[in-house]
């Protein structure tokens, strides 16, 4: 180890909640990489051991024992080496804290308490975790070395107190999950830190699926004055070495590979089938079923499961009714053909006439309408159930987020199942959306390339096809209406007058907010789906299930 160089080694790699020996497994092989190209460190993300988020998980105490157990054994498997550098609970006097350990020389060198608990969006750290306090740097061979873990680094007070007490670079290990816009943000707060303190930076940032959320890796180093020396790709595991040198001027790093970042488009695409993938296979599934019924939405999903994995592991079912057109037929057969996935015809029709049989004398007296309706999407949720649970195949939900957002969707129903990858792409997105993958091929899809989404079924007029000549728009808005009044109302929390002031209908206005009001239990019972926004339902837009009120404006 030079005095005056110092070679860090970044892994950008994907833990599996709760799997602690597989994510331990993955830390030696890091550290043994960085081992054999001469790094001085090896730096993990945020909780890499355990993985991202714990929720109520990291204040079990088995749990905690568990992990404080594998550290132990991870520090004398890399003893002989490089430092390494990894985030864990602890739990010290009683309290919890999200804490990053620097292991060397096989014990613990320092620990290193997260001060700001993040307390928003997804985020509920100050129920499971204390806030530790501010500490200085740690000093790994020439190096002192400032770790402010995650929402530290966003907050200059830690930054500061670093870069005071002689931090010589900052070190910020991330469990940063995607929404839209993420990274840019993320870059400004890091420029300001290292604008601020003079020091360069490193942000080092989790990657894959948990649950409805994606950490999307993006992980990079700014040398000071806000100069990218490095730039990791996003969500791709990856690992990086980055020299720093000691100038007169102080430590700085050498430029590496700046990786090109898609649009956002494309990182969507990728974050839902980044999510889908590692649901199903951290859940334990391999293959995954759906109901193909010939509309965009559907056809979509079957387009983003095959490309998470792989068209052979996609088993697509028609349950035409007695309302479903021949066009609905040809255009589930053009979709799964082109995908290459398994298609099977299952028709409802007379698991239908029986029900309506059986329900004859009780329904006596009454007109048909809705519940007839839902019979059919139910008797496909029942039969799409049982598929899944003879075959082993994780049951996809498909409803995009205008839907899940109205309640334009059958509870029991078409929301069955296990995953909905687009819960959160509004409908006028999903048009878009299959157009760029249409148009659009990555190496790291494992679905075909070319059309395979037909451009009829893009443009045809959307319909549940519950009833004859049904469409969608005989009881919702048009779409880009209704998305405008959601993207308002949901993602925005703006007011009624506020949309009214916009030039939209106030009483439209009012019936849109009225519906997702009263979808909220629809919405307490459905399937998690990749996170793509800062008001995703479920953790980030949190809201009572019975609830009165209405935007009196």
């Amino acid at each position: 180890m030079a005095d005056d160089r110092f070679r860090l080694t970044l892994a950008q790699y994907d833990p599996t909640v709760g799997a602690l020996e597989d994510n331990a497994a993955k830390a030696r092989a890091a550290w043994a990489a960085g081992r054999d190209a001469g790094a001085d460190m090896v730096a993990l993300p945020e909780m890499f051991l355990t993985g991202y988020q714990l929720q109520d998980l990291a204040q079990r105490p088995a749990f905690l024992a568990d992990v404080a157990a594998r550290l132990e054994a991870l520090a004398r498997d890399c003893a002989d080496g490089p430092a390494l550098g990894i985030g864990a609970p602890v739990v010290e006097d009683g309290r919890h804290h999200n804490a990053y350990f620097v292991l060397h020389r096989g014990r613990v060198l320092a620990r290193v308490f997260k001060h700001h608990l993040p307390n928003d969006e997804v985020f509920d750290e100050k129920r499971v975790f204390d806030g530790g306090p501010i500490v200085g740097p740690v000093r790994v061979g020439p190096l002192r070395i400032g770790m402010p873990v995650c929402e530290d680094a966003w907050y200059d007070d830690v930054a500061e107190a670093l870069a005071e007490t002689g931090a010589e670079i900052l070190l910020v290990p991330n469990g940063s999950p995607y929404h839209r816009g993420k990274h840019d943000s993320r870059m400004n707060i890091m420029v300001s830190r290292v604008v601020e303190t003079g020091l360069p930076l490193v942000y080092l940032n989790l990657v894959g699926g948990q649950d409805d959320q994606v950490f999307d890796g993006g992980s990079f180093v700014l040398n000071p004055g806000g100069a990218l020396a490095l730039q990791m790709p996003v969500l791709e595991e990856g690992l990086a070495h980055v020299d720093f040198r000691r100038t007169p001027e102080g430590w700085r790093a050498d430029r590496g590979p700046r990786a090109v970042l898609p649009d956002a488009w494309e990182q969507d695409y990728r974050v839902m089938a980044t999510a889908l993938g590692a649901y199903v296979e951290k859940s334990g599934f391999s293959k995954v079923v759906l109901g193909l019924s010939g509309g965009i939405d559907s056809a979509l999903v079957a387009a983003i499961a095959a490309d998470a994995l792989g068209p052979e592991n996609v088993h697509c079912v028609m349950l035409p009714s007695d309302f479903t057109s021949a066009g609905s037929l040809e255009d589930a057969a053009a979709v799964a053909g082109a995908l290459g996935c398994r298609l099977d015809e299952v028709p409802i029709s007379a698991p239908q006439a029986a029900a309506t049989e059986v329900l004859a004398p009780l329904f006596a007296g009454t007109e048909p309408g809705v519940t007839e309706e839902n019979l059919q999407s139910r008797l496909r949720g029942l039969l799409l159930m049982a598929i899944s649970n003879k075959f082993g195949e994780m049951l996809l939900t498909t409803g995009n987020k205008s839907e899940v957002a109205v309640g334009y969707a059958t509870i029991y129903g078409d929301m069955a199942g296990g995953y909905n990858p687009i819960k959160d792409l509004y409908k006028t997105r999903v048009f878009e959306t299959c157009r760029w993958r249409n148009a659009h091929h990555r190496p790291w899809m494992k679905g075909p390339a070319g059309e395979v989404i037909p451009s009829r079924v893009i443009e045809k007029p959307p319909s549940a096809e519950l009833r004859a000549d049904q469409k969608d728009e005989d009881s919702l808005p048009p779409y880009p209406m209704l998305d405008r009044i959601l993207e308002g109302l949901v993602d925005e929390a703006r007011s009624v007058e506020d949309l009214v002031a916009e030039g939209l209908d106030r009483d439209m206005v009012k019936r849109v907010e009225h519906l997702i009001y009263i979808s909220e239990y629809k919405r307490f019972q459905s399937a998690p789906g990749a996170r793509l926004t800062q008001r995703a339902f479920w953790l980030d837009r949190r809201y009572p299930i019975v609830n009165r009120w209405r935007d009196p404006s």
